[in-house]
């Protein structure tokens, strides 16, 4: 059976985790602070915080930024729960945009229709690892008409003096944009090292942290190491400077990376530019050439001009089919064991979203994007014998499900 998307563990990723384990510091410490400090480098952010998923680092920034009931944060109809999910968490309300069909990313003419005087937050979300458009976007946050209905209700917001662009990178670290890696193209950008991602801590993620001035990224980020240990002024690693003595300032979370997951980052990280994003994309291309003369099927756009895929996630896309079908042809390739997978249910699919009064027929694009998507294996141990056995698996289950 080929696998959807095991996470490459090898001997060098052994190795770097027992001799963190041997170390005898395996909570946040000197491995976590120096991965951080060789994201910032990678990707251009002032700072960075890594913690234990993306998703505290989209609630935490949210909660830094005073997002609370009353608020709207404007998301993608399609993406994974989490998006959504924070933002209910801090008691505001999600206004979700229908997506274009070309790249899956929030329709930006539909997003500029949805700021409201309550708009606190616009969360693009760079699906597949493909990046949105962050000029447009930031253009507009910035341009006077929006930047006039914007209603600051904190320090923190009067001091930005606008709607916060906070990024869901999940998918889309090593992705550029103009030339810029994401993770320095907006506010702030969250990305995830879940088992599945391009890079993996085995769980984890990090805040990229470039506000404008006067707010001072290095001072911020010092504060959110703070609120993200339980509001502790002083973490395990400073308590072994001869202090012991601590305070804590806020009630805050517990969300902080270990220097086990950050081992794995490092070893990850060193290696992402030169092999892993060099093989994810000659998976994508394999697949392209594969399927792009095949009238059956619509090709995800992963490079286009300025922008460039971090080739995460491989959106096939089978022309003329329902949901049903879709699921059929699944099944069947299941049969030839090849495992695929779907990404994502639009959220208004869902029952908690559902049931809150989101429908799925405001959202027609995310439907139909959906409904005949089909995202095929692209983990690092793939080889062209396996790609090709994924290829003949897909054409073969389109054929018997969808009649010429």
């Amino acid at each position: 059976m080929i696998p959807f998307s095991p996470p490459r563990i090898d001997d060098d990723v052994i190795a770097e985790v027992v001799d963190t384990l041997k170390s005898g510091w395996i909570t946040t410490g000197p491995k976590t602070k120096l991965f951080e400090k060789k994201l910032s480098e990678y990707t251009g952010a002032k700072s960075t915080l890594c913690l234990n998923s993306a998703t505290a680092g989209l609630e935490l920034m949210l909660r830094w930024f005073g997002v609370g009931p009353g608020d709207e944060v404007i998301v993608p109809a399609y993406t994974y729960c989490a998006t959504a999910n924070v933002v209910v968490h801090c008691g505001a309300v999600p206004v979700m945009v229908d997506v274009d069909e070309k790249t899956f990313n929030m329709d930006l003419r539909k997003l500029k229709l949805a700021v409201s005087e309550r708009t606190k937050v616009i969360m693009p979300v760079d699906i597949g690892g493909f990046p949105c458009d962050y000029d447009e976007i930031n253009s507009f946050v910035k341009s006077p008409v929006v930047k006039a209905l914007f209603n600051p209700e904190n320090e923190i917001q009067k001091t930005l003096g606008r709607i916060l662009v906070l990024s869901d990178a999940a998918h889309s670290l090593g992705a550029e944009y103009k030339g810029r890696k994401t993770g320095s193209l907006t506010d702030l950008a969250v990305f995830s090292f879940h088992a599945v991602k391009n890079l993996t801590t085995a769980e984890g993620g990090a805040v990229a942290l470039n506000l404008p001035e006067p707010f001072d990224n290095e001072e911020l980020y010092k504060f959110l190491c703070v609120l993200g240990l339980h509001g502790q002024n002083k973490d395990a690693l400073a308590k072994t400077k001869g202090n012991w003595r601590y305070d804590v300032i806020t009630a805050g979370f517990k969300v902080n990376m270990t220097d086990i997951q950050a081992s794995i980052g490092m070893v990850e990280l060193e290696r992402y530019d030169r092999d892993t994003i060099v093989k994810k994309k000659h998976f994508f291309d394999f697949y392209n050439s594969a399927f792009k003369n095949d009238s059956r099927f619509i090709l995800p756009v992963y490079e286009d001009g300025d922008f460039r895929s971090s080739y995460h996630v491989y959106l096939l896309r089978v022309t003329g089919i329902n949901e049903a079908q879709r699921d059929e042809i699944i099944q069947k390739i299941f049969a030839r064991e090849v495992s695929v997978n779907v990404h994502f249910q639009p959220l208004p699919l869902l029952s908690f979203y559902k049931d809150l009064g989101y429908k799925m027929s405001d959202y027609p694009q995310a439907y139909n994007n959906y409904m005949c998507e089909i995202s095929l294996p692209t983990f690092y141990d793939l080889t062209d014998e396996m790609l090709q056995t994924v290829v003949n698996a897909v054409k073969d289950s389109v054929a018997e499900v969808v009649s010429d």
